[in-house]
């Protein structure tokens, strides 16, 4: 049976105890980074970049699930420095040819993912359920940390895993991303989810003392 991982929403940390809570995360053995890539016109704000995600690659070995809010990534993938141990998701509605950008994925040999906003109707998982190995299945719409889920995302997600299940595909992972609080994650992964990102709702709330305990609570609703 597949371990259910945690991905710590990067974009919810605090620059001035990074080093810190690399090493908490480390110690706890999180396994991704979720790195929330957004480039003002896709998404209505900046995010991380390129050379964050550099810097980060010095701190710590642990991967990097790379959240691209960005238009046409197919041509920005080469300043990525993309790694075989990371995710990558892209949104259905960021290219013209999603199916190009999922194609130019695979060189790199990350595990490809398509992300799916609230509104992003489900059956277009349908056409390239070849070309990905995951679902990044939203719960807020992208952009800004902080907000409350949509409610009709709980709902959602469990059309996602039946669809899966429909197509022969339970091999497909699903992520959910968007106010993943304690509770959230709990009816989340009863539905079938598998990643769960982390942030302000869960292992970054109050300041980094609290975070290992944090860490500790939210896994055991994902176990």
């Amino acid at each position: 049976m597949q371990k259910n991982k945690i991905s710590a929403s990067m974009m919810c940390s605090n620059l001035v105890d990074l080093r810190e809570t690399i090493d908490i995360f480390e110690r706890n053995n999180v396994e991704y980074l979720h790195i929330d890539m957004m480039d003002g016109s896709f998404v209505p704000n900046f995010g991380l970049g390129v050379d964050y995600i550099r810097g980060l690659r010095e701190l710590t070995s642990i991967p990097l699930d790379l959240h691209l809010m960005i238009k046409d990534p197919e041509y920005k993938l080469q300043w990525i420095g993309i790694k075989e141990s990371d995710i990558v998701s892209v949104h259905y509605e960021s290219s013209f040819q999603v199916q190009r950008v999922l194609d130019w994925l695979k060189p790199y040999g990350c595990k490809r993912f398509l992300a799916i906003n609230p509104a992003t109707p489900v059956n277009v998982l349908e056409e390239v359920l070849d070309y990905i190995d995951g679902v990044n299945l939203l719960m807020v719409n992208p952009g800004f940390a902080g907000q409350k889920m949509v409610p009709s995302t709980i709902k959602k997600a469990t059309k996602v895993i039946k669809l899966l299940e429909e197509m022969g595909r339970q091999d497909i992972i699903v992520e959910v991303d968007g106010n993943i609080t304690c509770e959230n994650a709990h009816k989340l992964c009863e539905i079938g989810a598998s990643i769960f990102v982390a942030g302000t709702s869960a292992i970054f709330r109050g300041d980094v003392s609290q975070y290992e305990k944090n860490i500790i609570d939210f896994r055991k609703e994902i176990e």
